[in-house]
């Protein structure tokens, strides 16, 4: 479990560090920023869903909380709402939407074998 959650962090913080640079962010607090509040997310985000069903509603509900707390924390950096929605909303739907892909090769490629 503690290697799952671990590459699950990484993975995300990378991916979300990612797209801070692909839409022009270069301040260093910001981005530095990104990684303590992943850490202050995902962890939890990750222990929720495995104790738990890890069915679709809790996963969204887990997600829509990620976004708002992200969007709060990326606030008061930015000091602007809609630069705060856009990097929470499009980070967190970046590493979610490749969580999935990386499920569904997992799945396809064991179900090969």
């Amino acid at each position: 479990m503690l290697l799952q959650l671990s590459l699950a962090l990484v993975a995300t913080i990378l991916i979300e560090y990612g797209v801070l640079l692909l839409l022009g962010e270069r301040r260093r607090k910001v981005l530095l920023s990104s990684v303590v509040v992943n850490i202050l997310t995902n962890v939890p985000l990750n222990v929720y869903l495995l104790r738990c069903s890890g069915g679709w509603r809790d996963v969204l509900v887990g997600e829509v909380l990620v976004v708002v707390v992200e969007c709060l924390w990326y606030y008061g950096f930015v000091r602007k709402w809609s630069q705060a929605a856009v990097y929470s909303l499009l980070c967190n739907a970046i590493s979610f939407l490749t969580g999935v892909l990386f499920q569904l090769l997992l799945v396809f490629f064991n179900a090969g074998l």
